[in-house]
This record gives C-alpha cells, structure tokens and sequence, in this order.
C-alpha cells in the first residue's frame, strides 16, 4: 500500500525537532513498535482463522489470550512490544521467534564491528553511543561465536576430488592487530567444479605476496591436504 501525502502529514503534524523523529520515543521507534504489533496480530488472526470480537469464534476450541511483553534490541534502541498469545498456546509468531531478542539487522552491525577488530568493550560502547542500547558482552559473544562456528565449518567441509579450473590470486587488505594497522596479502584459491559452479577453495593470510607462499598453497594438496583449522586430511586437488 502506497504511503499518501496525507498519512505523512497526519504523522508529522507535531514534528519539531530531529528528536521527534529519531529520539528514544520518537516517531520511528513508535512506528516500528506499532507496525510490529500489528503485524503479530495479523499473525495470530491467521493461526485462529477469525478475527477479533467475531461469532465465530465463540466455542472454536480456541481464542486469543492477552499478550506478553518482550524487549527486543533493533536500530532504534530497545523496543518494548506486545506479544499476542492464544489460550492453547499454539501460536508460534514468525516475525518475531520465541526467544528472539534482535531485531532489524542487530546481528549484522555487531559482526560487521567485530570483522573490524573491535574489542567486546568498544562494540558495548558503540552501540550505547549510536542506538543507546545496553548490550551485555555474553549477548556480542553469542552474535560473533556463530559466526565462528560457520567459519569453521566452512575451513573443515570436503572438498571434490577434481576441480576443472582453479583461479589463484590475492588481494592486499588492511588488517589490525593489537591496535595497529597494517598491510596483509590474502591469498585466494577459487575452483569452478564439474557443475560449472565457481567456490572459494581457501584463504591463507601472508605478510606480502610471493611465489613461494603460493608454491606452499599448489604442492601441499599433493602431499598430505589437511584443513588449515584442525589439520585433519580433507579432500583437496589443486
């Protein structure tokens, strides 16, 4: 549904000050914690299969329950909303899962800060000074920990035997360490398999650029391949 000249004017009547707007209690965190509700709402109608204060809902075996409240972290603070329930307790909402404390990309913000380096401790107070949001390091820990374990993961998969193709290059990045930034060569093997399909084979970080590093990444598969992560022999062909 388009948003009309008229519903803008109708929410910016009392606008003011940026802090109308993006304030603890201005008008994105009240919109976002409305259309939330909403939409849960909607959700819960569905799961019933009648809407509220309808006849056919009386003796359908099942009815709306009040509601819990839930404070979810998300880019506009900390939203308090309302989670409708059903008596039965059947009702599992999918915008906002059981257990679910983030909200709109949290996720993302916090790993995007930890791929830069930045401490437990600096991501606290980052998020404190740009969304004013408390956030606990076990919350931060349990964001980067999976990302972790996808990363390793991905370091132990196994590998095809045979790789048709096999592109090998690398890319300078800035890296910091122990709060100084340097220079860093990745060294990149990306395979197109059988299927035609392009995958990143490894990544292996250097001090510079040099044959010999590269003649380590080509000769090693050929004798004894193992994952760089836990040195247990993986499939490789390079």
């Amino acid at each position: 549904m388009p948003i009309t000249r008229e519903i803008l004017n109708e929410i910016m009547k009392d606008y003011s000050s940026p802090e109308d707007l993006l304030g603890e209690k201005g008008l994105l965190h009240q919109l976002t914690k409305a259309l939330i509700e909403k939409a849960l709402g909607a959700e819960l109608t569905e799961h019933l299969g009648y809407e509220k204060y309808e006849e056919k809902g009386r003796n359908s075996g099942n009815s709306r329950n009040g509601s819990s409240k839930k404070k979810l972290i998300g880019k506009q603070g900390e939203i308090e909303v309302e989670i409708p329930r059903d008596r039965n307790a059947e009702f599992q909402p999918q915008l906002i899962k059981k257990n679910q404390k983030r909200f709109d990309g949290f996720d993302d913000k916090v790993i995007s800060m930890y791929s830069r380096a930045m401490t437990t401790r600096e991501i606290q107070a980052h998020l404190e000074e740009i969304y004013g949001v408390e956030v606990s390091a076990a919350l931060i820990s349990e964001v980067t920990n999976a990302v972790i374990e996808e990363v390793r993961a991905w370091q132990t998969r196994p590998l095809d035997a045979v790789y048709p193709i096999v592109y090998l290059d690398a890319i300078q990045v800035k890296i910091r360490t122990e709060g100084k930034v340097s220079n860093k060569a990745i060294y990149l093997a990306i395979g197109v398999n059988l299927k035609g399909y392009k995958e990143v084979l490894g990544m292996w970080a250097s001090e510079n650029e040099g044959a010999r590093f590269w003649l380590s990444v080509v000769v090693r598969p050929f004798r004894k391949p193992v994952s760089w992560a836990t040195k247990k022999p993986v499939r490789r062909s390079l």
